[in-house]
């Protein structure tokens, strides 16, 4: 039996969920793997990661991802939020990002 409407709806969340993705995935640093994780937290918009910021994206990610949140994971987001690749962070916000990361102590 067929529900009407069923598969539209399957196709509607298909795209939403693409949709958010792709407007995640084109930040530098964002690939789909950390746009999921994004979107699991209920960052699902470039305007959402800017507002709460890398910090608070890492905790949220870390809630459900213990062992797959890491420092390189901070400098991606850090660097999706000013729009450069993580390499090319200042020095100084690099280091301030990993003492950071080490006080909160999520990687372990």
């Amino acid at each position: 039996m067929e529900v009407p409407g069923w598969q539209n709806k399957t196709t509607e969340i298909f795209f939403t969920i693409n949709d958010k993705m792709a407007s995640l995935t084109d930040l530098p640093n964002i690939g789909n793997t950390l746009a999921e994780k994004l979107i699991r937290s209920g960052i699902n918009t470039q305007e959402k990661l800017i507002e709460i910021g890398s910090r608070n994206a890492l905790i949220s990610i870390s809630t459900f991802e213990n062992k797959g949140v890491c420092l390189n994971m901070f400098y991606a987001l850090e660097g999706a939020i000013q729009g450069i690749r993580w390499h090319k962070l200042d020095n100084n916000k690099k280091s301030e990002l990993k003492e950071e990361f080490n006080i909160l102590s999520i990687n372990t």
